[in-house]
């Protein structure tokens, strides 16, 4: 728990999902308290059927429920509920019902999505309109991955976060920062790309209304608030959906010039700007302009980040070695950076899951370097390779979005993880600051905050507001 006591302040929950977990948050905010306390914690493990790698959602919904019963249980005033996730993945309904499990975003389906895409329109000319860098699991290839008889079936497709909130209000709608990641909105998230829609040969009706952050879903369907405990007059309100778009809101930075790193499985890093940038050299870039809160355009690129390292801890631990990431890291840090290899962390080699000591190896020897040897070396290896893609994206995103960055920002898990900020400060030659860790549920806290009247003013007050209660750690770079 931070913050500065909860005088004068209110309750809300957040639902934040991530790739590995997800967790239920109770937050008092008010004008000088800024709180959050982790009230349910679960796990978020895929499961592999034979049509491949899909998220255990109705497990997730089942464990969001089990933290908000315990939420209202120490928190019997909480005003709103607000629901965060990872982007891009989604599920199909037909009259309300879920047709299957939602994939993952990993799935090698999405392979014939992406070429059915560019058969009909090339990514340069989907980059005039969307804005959104090449991935080949945005949503736009998921849905062109899909069986036309089962799109012709959906009436509805609804990302993570809008599924849960379907289910937890009966109301169906798309949150704007979220669906700015689907490839299927128009620049600048100004509403759903119809043209677009009808060239990739896509059916229109099966995507709902928009909503924007801080506007109220809907109550909770009686039968929910019940089962929580919670008053009928408690809805869920719109936050930035996805999570990146939560934890930017939380960043206490000055925009105007500074980078922000959003680090955790991947490390999203970026600038924010008031308006898209689609010039070429954000194309060849691979940047991308995703829908922010208050109409903030995320001009970023996504780094591979923490996945590589914690697939290799996962290995290590299959082969029956017990691993202490802090020890780990200790470790790391007495090996010469300058006897370990930086490698290319976004290879698409390192994408999937699997052995990533054997994959940095393969990429070694093509390149003609020594590899790692020991997993101290490994993991100062991957450090060293995050640091480096950081720093030099940092800069490449203020020169792409006319931001004179003088200092970056790190929030999230990565924030936590001192040999990554320190390392990223000395290769960027500029201050890091770090934290705080919880950005996504401080940034899905805050806008509920602000729509029930809690607190008041634009992003900046709220980033204010983060500055006062959670001192980042400053990190200053060496020579």
């Amino acid at each position: 728990m931070s913050g500065s006591g909860s005088t004068g302040s209110g309750a809300v929950a957040a639902v934040d999902l991530g790739a590995t977990s997800g967790r239920v948050i109770v937050g008092h905010v008010g004008p000088d308290t800024l709180e959050a306390t982790t009230v349910g914690r679960f796990p978020n493990d895929p499961v592999v059927t034979v049509d491949g790698l899909h998220w255990n959602l109705l497990g997730l919904y089942g464990g969001a429920l089990t933290g908000l019963r315990e939420a209202f249980r120490q928190a019997p005033d909480i005003a709103s509920i607000g629901v965060d996730s990872w982007a891009v993945d989604y599920g199909l309904l037909r009259a309300g019902r879920l047709l299957g499990s939602p994939f993952h975003y990993r799935d090698t389906r999405t392979e014939r999505g992406v070429a059915a895409v560019h058969e009909r329109m090339p990514h340069a000319g989907l980059y005039r309109r969307n804005g959104l860098q090449f991935l080949p699991f945005n949503t736009l290839y998921q849905l062109a991955a899909e069986p036309a008889e089962l799109l012709d079936f959906a009436d509805t497709a609804l990302l993570v976060p809008d599924l849960i909130g379907y289910w937890l209000t009966g109301h169906a709608r798309a949150e704007s920062t979220n669906a700015s990641t689907t490839g299927l909105l128009r620049g600048g998230g100004s509403g759903w790309d119809d043209e677009l829609i009808a060239a990739l040969g896509l059916p229109r009706g099966i995507l709902p209304e928009l909503i924007a952050p801080g506007e109220r879903l809907g109550a909770l369907l009686p039968e929910v608030a019940a089962s929580l405990g919670a008053a009928s007059s408690v809805g869920v309100t719109a936050v930035g959906s996805h999570d990146t778009a939560s934890a930017v809101v939380a960043v206490p930075m000055r925009a105007e010039s500074a980078a922000y790193i959003s680090c955790g499985t991947w490390g999203l890093v970026g600038v924010e700007v008031e308006s898209p940038v689609l010039t070429a050299e954000a194309l060849d870039a691979n940047f991308t302009n995703e829908g922010g809160v208050d109409g903030r355009v995320r001009l970023l690129h996504n780094v591979m980040g923490l996945w590589v390292l914690s697939e290799a801890v996962r290995g290590w631990e299959r082969e029956g070695h017990r691993i202490d990431l802090p020890t780990l890291l200790d470790s790391a840090a007495e090996v010469d950076a300058a006897s370990v290899p930086v490698f290319d962390v976004d290879d698409p080699r390192f994408m999937p899951p699997g052995d990533m000591p054997a994959r940095i190896d393969a990429w070694c020897a093509e390149h003609g370097v020594a590899a790692p040897r020991s997993r101290a070396e490994y993991t100062r290896s991957i450090v060293e390779s995050l640091a480096q893609a950081f720093a030099d994206t940092a800069r490449l995103a203020g020169r792409i979005g006319g931001v004179d960055v003088q200092t970056i920002h790190i929030v999230g898990g990565g924030s936590l993880n001192r040999l990554l900020c320190q390392r990223t400060a000395d290769r960027a030659g500029l201050e890091v600051l770090a934290g705080p860790v919880e950005a996504t549920a401080l940034g899905n806290l805050l806008v509920q905050a602000r729509a029930a009247g809690l607190v008041s003013g634009s992003l900046e007050s709220l980033r204010d507001l983060v500055a006062r209660t959670h001192a980042p750690t400053r990190y200053t770079p060496r020579p």
